[in-house]
């Protein structure tokens, strides 16, 4: 049977001592240490998967491994950040080999694609739960942000958001009224369990976007998290919504429910000046990534007397179809707490 230590290194410390080493010290000791490149800062960023609120208790423990990372180096997407390194700190009902190995296979294939090493973590038994810490490195005046966005800025959305809420969807059985054929289920599902993160992206828009964030908890929800931190507030083109072939195919009500409420997308939102477009194509094409704009950043009218009282208000968001005409929509982004 598998010990502790005897798991750790037959599918995690073997594995991570075959890749580059970014840390200065990795595996093996109290902790790990890491040097970013002159001139450069840590991003560091922390995601919790735990079975029943992030994944069910039968994935595939391969996607799982994949996700787990995932999740993870999106948020240096959104950054900006190149990837370093990660730990893992995981609780496990019993040290399954068959699981482990997909599971590890999964995380690693996804960790040498973006050159990130593993540098360290814990594991113990009990309900399936993962923890991973990313560490990226990013020069301090390109970090892209929350709270840079401007009045005028053009809205953009990376790929198609709303295919992982319909994977969800898909699997959960929750539309018996909207036919999704097999091969449909089968883009939607492989979505929610194998998200992309947006990496090169969020490095060819430094110095070209101003404000960024990755797509977690719904498009409409996290883009709320720029529009209060910027202290602004957007217009959105509803129609401009950038939809994969298999979403469009569904109600137009399931469509605006997943590309602007759904989550799990991992894709990035972020704004840029209106002159940054060629600048803004020229980094998508780059990436090899599809961009669209969705929509302006207006202004509060901060000289209101409701606004001088209540500085921190929430900002409002215009969902407008494509002639202009606003658009009475209720929307609500994933809450951890609160989620069905």
């Amino acid at each position: 049977m598998l010990s502790e230590f005897s798991l750790i290194d037959r599918y995690f410390a073997q594995r991570a001592r075959t890749g580059a080493r970014r840390a200065t010290l990795g595996i093996g000791d109290d902790c790990a240490l890491i040097a970013p490149a002159a001139g450069e800062m840590l991003a560091v960023s922390t995601d919790m998967l735990v079975e029943g609120r992030h994944f069910f208790p039968d994935v595939d423990p391969h996607a799982l491994g994949h996700k787990a990372l995932a999740v993870n180096l999106s948020d240096l997407a959104a950054m900006g950040a190149q990837p370093l390194g990660f730990t893992l700190a995981f609780a496990l009902p019993k040290p399954d080999e068959n699981w482990l190995a997909a599971f590890s296979a999964g995380m690693f294939e996804l960790a040498e694609r973006h050159d990130c090493e593993l540098m360290g973590g814990d594991t113990t038994a009990g309900p399936l739960n993962l923890c991973l810490t990313v560490f990226g490195s990013v020069r301090q005046d390109v970090a892209l942000r929350r709270d840079t966005a401007q009045t005028g800025d053009d809205i953009w959305v990376s790929g198609t958001p709303g295919d992982a809420r319909a994977g969800l969807a898909a699997i959960r059985g929750e539309w018996p009224h909207a036919a999704i054929d097999s091969t449909d289920a089968a883009y939607f599902r492989r979505a929610l369990e194998y998200p992309q993160p947006q990496v090169a992206l969020g490095l060819a828009l430094r110095g070209v976007a101003r404000a960024a964030l990755d797509i977690s908890d719904g498009l409409a929800g996290d883009l709320r998290h720029i529009l209060t931190r910027s202290h602004v507030n957007a217009d959105i083109d509803v129609d401009a919504l950038p939809l994969s072939d298999a979403l469009a195919r569904l109600p137009r009500e399931l469509q605006l429910q997943c590309a602007l409420a759904g989550g799990d997308d991992y894709e990035l939102c972020f704004t840029a000046a209106p002159q940054q477009r060629e600048a803004v194509a020229a980094a998508a094409q780059q990436a090899g990534v599809r961009v669209t704009r969705i929509g302006t950043i207006t202004s509060r009218d901060t000289a209101s007397q409701a606004a001088h009282e209540q500085p921190d208000a929430a900002p409002t968001m215009t969902w407008r179809d494509r002639a202009g005409t606003p658009l009475n929509l209720t929307l609500q982004g994933f809450d951890h707490f609160h989620a069905d």
